[in-house]
């Protein structure tokens, strides 16, 4: 059913059977009564909201027409990943949260729900993307990065006729979506099986190629016409407090929240201590934490230096957590970490709170405080042939953002060869 996926992956019942949706999606009847609770509003606030301006009215009334085909294709022609977008985007504060049933003291229309519903029937289907021109253009453009930007670039390029290739220093495409979104949300073969629908369009894939030097930039500047640079953000920061790197096992047991979702997720590693100690407050630090609880941590606390209000997760996020028995400790600054002498394994967190110290339990260490930007990269992408999107130019936003920048980028390139194919 649905597009093949041409990337080895090999999906892990555990793992799916630990995070199972954490919106279930709707059946045939529950999508036909919510769409038509949609006023289907003129002005469609909601489509203003979404990044990417998904017209929201129009795939509505298509599911309440039973026209899911029809209301699929509205959303792909906006958003080329709307399958992965109608489960990690945090409508409530987009979509949802424009609703004008919000005005009335009512329930806002579950749009991500509905779009998924419409994204599933499409893949069931076995669906594949319409090309936008027959046209075939002369020109090479090449996306570095796999992630949501480079798709979306490549996707919109590919449809219009353009020969583009995506390079990749992974095994897997997908960027976040693959490795560093929380299994509940999305799930690996979910994220690929967009891929592979880009990769029907004619889009070439090249895995485990790394640009780290100007060497490798002059090279794709002599064989491409148009470069996209959709890389995303570097590694995560990391604590730099006493005891973090003396001991090649406290090494082992320190492991920064993407790398800690990308093991199970993507390697089926579900190796989680008993008392995880997440630093960090932000959504990133949320899903690990969440996942630690899910793995079988029986403590999960997580530990952030200023207040709840100062908090930099979305607020749904933070319920689920606690939801989930995650425990908070707030205006806290960790200061060591300490390892017992003779097996190297940590044993507990020291943090500073209000002038005196406390000691939190911790056999493994989670750190989620944020990536480096990819400066040397981006300051040597410069030129006429060259476009930014996605995390490594907004500085790290939504899924939908990275689409929407994506897209934009393949508009702009396609429209700066009108004149030479003219």
């Amino acid at each position: 059913m649905g597009a093949a996926v041409p990337f080895a992956f090999q999906d892990n019942a555990e793992v799916a059977r630990r995070f199972p949706d954490l919106h279930p999606a709707f059946d045939s009847n529950e999508a036909l009564t919510e769409a038509n609770r949609c006023l289907n509003c003129f002005d469609a606030p909601c489509a203003a909201a979404c990044p990417t301006h998904i017209d929201v009215p129009r795939f509505i009334k298509k599911i309440g027409t039973q026209n899911l085909m029809g209301s699929a294709l509205t959303i792909l022609d906006a958003n080329i990943l709307g399958a992965s977008c109608s489960r990690v985007c945090p409508v409530d504060v987009l979509c949802e949260g424009a609703c004008v049933m919000l005005r009335y003291n009512k329930q806002p229309i579950a749009i991500g729900r509905l779009q998924r519903h419409a994204m599933d029937h499409f893949w069931e289907r076995g669906a594949h993307l319409p090309k936008k021109s027959s046209r075939r253009r002369s020109q090479k453009i090449v996306c570095i990065g796999a992630g949501p930007a480079s798709l979306a670039c490549a996707a919109e390029l590919a449809q219009q006729g353009f020969s583009v290739t995506v390079i990749e220093r992974h095994a897997l495409p997908g960027g976040l979506n693959t490795y560093g979104v929380a299994e509940y949300k999305l799930r690996p073969p979910d994220s690929l099986r967009e891929v592979a629908m880009i990769a029907e369009l004619g889009v070439e894939f090249r895995f485990g190629v790394s640009i780290e030097h100007q060497s490798d930039l002059a090279a794709l500047e002599s064989e491409y016409d148009a470069i996209f640079v959709g890389v995303g953000l570097g590694a995560m920061h990391e604590l730099h407090i006493p005891g973090a790197h003396h001991n090649v096992n406290v090494a082992v047991y320190v492991v920064d929240a993407l790398e800690f979702i990308a093991r199970y997720k993507t390697s089926g590693n579900l190796t989680v201590g008993n008392n995880v100690v997440v630093v960090g407050a932000g959504n990133t630090a949320i899903d690990a934490a969440v996942a630690a609880r899910r793995l079988g941590a029986a403590h999960v606390t997580i530990v952030y230096r200023r207040t709840e209000s100062g908090m930099p997760a979305f607020g749904f996020e933070y319920e689920h957590a606690k939801q989930e028995g995650v425990v908070f400790e707030w205006l806290a600054e960790p200061v060591a970490i300490h390892a017992d002498p003779a097996s190297g394994r940590i044993v507990s967190l020291e943090c500073a709170r209000g002038g005196s110290n406390f000691h939190l339990s911790c056999d493994m260490l989670i750190p989620a405080i944020g990536q480096a930007p990819l400066r040397s990269l981006l300051e040597r992408s410069r030129g006429p042939k060259y476009y930014t999107g996605g995390d490594c130019a907004n500085g790290g936003r939504e899924v939908v953002d990275a689409v929407a920048d994506g897209k934009r980028a393949g508009v702009a390139i396609a429209k700066s060869f009108e004149a030479a194919d003219a």
